[in-house]
């Protein structure tokens, strides 16, 4: 009766067996099966160097015409990076809501680049630093900045004389930034170490001297201080350095392309200064104080701010994957930089109808009141890391936007500028020059 039971017993721990063992590789092969292929490939020819060399020569054309045969994602080899790009709905809302993702391991080496900031440093005071921005430039912190800036830029624009011939791109950076302007290299791309440099020696000269003032209440304190503030002695000059990129690497051409496209555009031209006679009179007979309240009364001049950022934006924001994505029935590896195309993705026919032409009007749809872009519109990112300077970035060129063509009549000298193809990173360059002729309202 024993060995009858062992026996019963044996074989119905072997069939067991045998059960879960089944199970178990239908398992694997069923995951096996399930698994998703890596998305399509673009190589090149030329191991590690990859499709470097292609892509550099015009980048921007180079991720469409791949879009247009690979579809909505695709990798691209270059340089011994994997560079995967997305477009559509599901890309974009990964790209900016995954938690598969990563935006300070993407920025990283960028930003020790610009800045000298090292790694340990980067990581230890990003997050802090980014809640510090967001805080004290929001919405409803704007007002004690917007009297500032009008009266600094009407200082600056007396600089500028009564009439002259200039680079209208070399005009708005006097005006943005005089004091250290000629440092600035007109892309951040080019001569970048030399003034990095230079303006870091300055930044120790001006931090000291912050640091150097008795300490005040927090409602009479700068940004810079507050900044300062935030960063407790770590990286102080570098950070500083940091923000004067972030602020100019973007306002500077973004206002000079808001000029052109007005400027170049007899009836949009005339439009703008209807609207500004409208709030302040008779253009160029007094000096403007302006308020944010005047700013709103300006709804035309904003438009035009924000299709020029819509037409010039930069042709690729990334994140880090950290762990496997799928999209589009495709999975992409941790340690791949995930691209995304604010460039191509505003020039979608469906959400911007003629989308190359310059139309301001499209953003009377825009619920700007409550903060509302277009759908679609991606220039200022989202999910966590959405510019925390964005609302004083729109403010800044508003202003400068209104008080150069308050003050001044100007008129093209050369035909309007194409875009540079070259730049994939950033607010796009013009390719060639835009000089105007400028002379003070009678």
């Amino acid at each position: 009766m024993g060995d009858l039971l062992s026996a019963v017993t044996t074989a119905a721990l072997g069939l067991l067996l045998a059960l879960l063992t089944g199970l178990l590789i239908r398992h694997l092969l069923t995951k096996q099966s399930r698994s998703l292929p890596p998305p399509p490939c673009i190589r090149g020819w030329i191991p590690w160097l990859g499709a470097a060399l292609e892509m550099g020569k015009a980048p921007l054309e180079f991720i469409e015409r791949a879009r247009e045969k690979h579809g909505p994602v695709f990798t691209v080899l270059a340089a011994g990076n994997r560079l995967t790009f997305v477009n559509g709905e599901e890309g974009v809302t990964a790209f900016f809501t995954s938690k598969k993702l990563d935006f300070q391991q993407a920025v990283q080496k960028p930003v020790q680049y610009t800045a000298s900031i090292e790694k340990e440093n980067f990581f230890k005071k990003h997050s802090a630093i980014h809640e510090t921005l967001k805080l004290q430039l929001s919405q409803k912190r704007l007002e004690p900045h917007v009297t500032c800036l009008c009266r600094e830029f009407s200082s600056h624009l007396q600089q500028l004389g009564s009439q002259g011939t200039d680079e209208l791109y070399s005009l708005v950076r006097q005006v943005m930034y005089p004091a250290y302007g000629s440092q600035l290299p007109e892309c951040f791309l080019r001569d970048w170490s030399r003034s990095k440099q230079w303006l870091l020696k300055l930044f120790k000269t001006i931090v000291a001297e912050v640091e150097g003032r008795e300490p005040c209440e927090d409602d009479a304190k700068t940004l810079h201080q507050h900044l300062l503030d935030t960063l407790k002695g770590v990286s102080t000059y570098n950070n500083s350095l940091l923000l004067l990129w972030a602020s100019q690497a973007n306002a500077n051409p973004i206002t000079f392309w808001t000029l052109a496209f007005i400027i170049s555009n007899p009836v949009i031209y005339k439009y703008a200064m209807d609207e500004i006679s409208s709030v302040f009179g008779e253009a160029g007979k007094k000096t403007l104080s302006i308020t944010e309240a005047d700013l709103r009364k300006l709804p035309f001049i904003k438009h035009c701010i924000l299709e020029a950022i819509r037409l010039r934006s930069p042709g690729a924001i990334t994140r880090k994957v950290i762990e496997p994505l799928e999209i589009y029935n495709f999975q992409i590896p941790p340690g791949d930089m995930l691209m995304l195309s604010p460039y191509w993705l505003h020039r979608d026919p469906k959400k911007f109808p003629e989308p190359e032409a310059f139309r301001p009007e499209r953003w009377k749809k825009a619920n700007l009141e409550k903060n509302v872009f277009l759908d679609g519109f991606v220039a200022f990112g989202g999910g966590k890391y959405q510019c925390p300077g964005r609302w004083f970035a729109l403010m800044e060129i508003h202003m400068l936007v209104i008080l150069m063509l308050y003050r001044y009549e100007f008129q093209l000298l050369d035909p309007f500028p194409k875009q540079s193809n070259l730049h994939l990173v950033g607010t796009q360059q013009p390719d060639g020059p835009c000089r105007v002729t400028y002379k003070l309202r009678e």
